[in-house]
């Protein structure tokens, strides 16, 4: 007879991944990160306000925004995405009960395992990644590969898939409530935000902050690389460089000036989180715990 416990969704989640999962464990060095754009708002709260009064990281379903695909209702895209991923173990659960999505931080790199979906991060600590489970490619493409900590073959997967330019992550999938008192080990910002709100409110958070080497690109990038994303996105970077630079802080000033499309605005990041990411491992950071 099973438990209450073993019946939750998020139980049921991890059983349907584990039996569809192939390999050995994953290295239990590696850690999860979520990243996301920390200057953005949800529900009419700018993040990093609801990061502090609710003290948890919601899924999209709970919070109506996100990098990805904004389809996270009843009858939606991520809605049926997970319902397939899950074998409906969430079909009827609320919001609260759904997973996070973030990545696996398999490079090291400063900037995160997925920066295609934000300039920061939280860094999770290590137990996350029991209560994980992973595919790859991303679930909007409605993979057939699929992880968890004990069966982990998707790196393998990757590297001979060789993806493009910031495709190149294995997404995670945390299940269960994601704590910043708790499960985070730091929140990771971009240097853009020193000295603005977005660290006052990163300081008002129950976990360490760090700060990671910076995304940065000058235009002259930009009009070097039309094809990457689009030349009418070139264009829309140099409207709305500063000094003739771009990095998330002026991404996002744009954004909440409500004079561009949004959607137009992530492909300008994605050329900042290319082209203008720290490629080197961070220096030992500063953690600095809020007061």
């Amino acid at each position: 007879m099973s438990t209450g416990i073993e019946d939750t969704p998020q139980r049921r989640a991890l059983r349907h991944v584990t039996a569809r999962s192939t390999g050995g464990p994953i290295d239990p060095r590696l850690r999860l990160t979520l990243n996301f754009h920390p200057d953005r708002t949800a529900r009419g709260r700018p993040v990093l306000h609801g990061l502090a009064e609710d003290g948890l990281y919601r899924s999209q379903f709970v919070t109506g925004t996100g990098a990805g695909s904004l389809s996270a209702h009843p009858g939606g895209d991520r809605w049926r995405w997970e319902s397939r991923m899950f074998g409906g173990a969430y079909d009827d659960a609320p919001g609260h009960e759904r997973p996070v999505y973030g990545a696996v931080d398999f490079r090291g790199l400063p900037g995160g395992g997925a920066p295609r979906f934000g300039s920061s991060y939280l860094r999770l600590t290590a137990d996350t990644v029991e209560r994980a489970t992973f595919c790859y490619p991303d679930s909007f493409t409605e993979p057939e590969n699929f992880g968890v900590a004990t069966r982990f073959a998707l790196l393998a997967i990757l590297e001979r898939d060789n993806p493009p330019p910031l495709d190149d992550y294995v997404e995670a999938q945390v299940h269960g409530p994601v704590r910043l008192d708790r499960d985070v080990e730091a929140l990771v910002l971009d240097p853009c935000y020193r000295g603005t709100q977005v660290e006052k409110d990163a300081r008002r958070l129950p976990c360490p902050l760090e700060w990671h080497p910076g995304f940065r690109i000058t235009v002259d990038v930009l009009r070097r690389r039309p094809d990457f994303r689009g030349p009418e996105f070139v264009a829309l970077g140099e409207e709305i460089a500063e000094d003739g630079l771009l990095d998330a802080r002026i991404i996002g000033d744009a954004e909440r000036s409500g004079r561009y499309d949004p959607q137009d605005l992530k492909r300008v990041w994605h050329y900042v989180a290319h082209f203008g990411a720290p490629q080197t491992a961070a220096p030992a950071p500063t953690a600095l715990a809020s007061p």
